[in-house]
């Protein structure tokens, strides 16, 4: 190509499908780096939900709350509007995660209450 040619209309394709690839993995890269903190910012909160269904299986509360989990839901809901994120899907996000949190309530408690009777049985004999 000599000086003062415009490039073929092929090899700017070219520049330009490059200039894309490179975004693309700049992009992903983001996107990696932003599942890892989800990963490890939903593992902390495990962690204290954890310690929270400990908490209620030994003052014999019950595993699930409605008003605490409905008054999160409306939170998390405004949260989403603010950032611009579908309430719709903040709202089915936080019911997957309450749902598990139940869930692993609902196992400490029955494991709390299972090691309560163990040391509560007479011994046979």
């Amino acid at each position: 190509m000599s000086e003062g040619t415009a490039p073929a209309a092929g090899d700017a394709a070219s520049v330009a499908d490059e200039a894309a690839r490179e975004q693309l993995r700049y992009l992903r890269g983001s996107i990696d780096n932003l599942d890892a903190a989800l990963v490890h910012l939903l593992a902390e909160r495990f962690k204290c939900t954890q310690q929270v269904g400990e908490l209620k299986a030994r003052h014999h509360l019950p595993p699930a709350d409605p008003a605490r989990e409905a008054a999160q839901i409306e939170r998390l809901r405004r949260l989403a509007e603010d950032a611009r994120l579908d309430p719709a899907f903040a709202e089915k996000f936080l019911n997957f995660i309450i749902g598990e949190v139940v869930r692993h309530h609902r196992a400490i408690a029955d494991r709390t209450q299972e090691e309560t009777e163990e040391r509560t049985e007479p011994a046979a004999g």
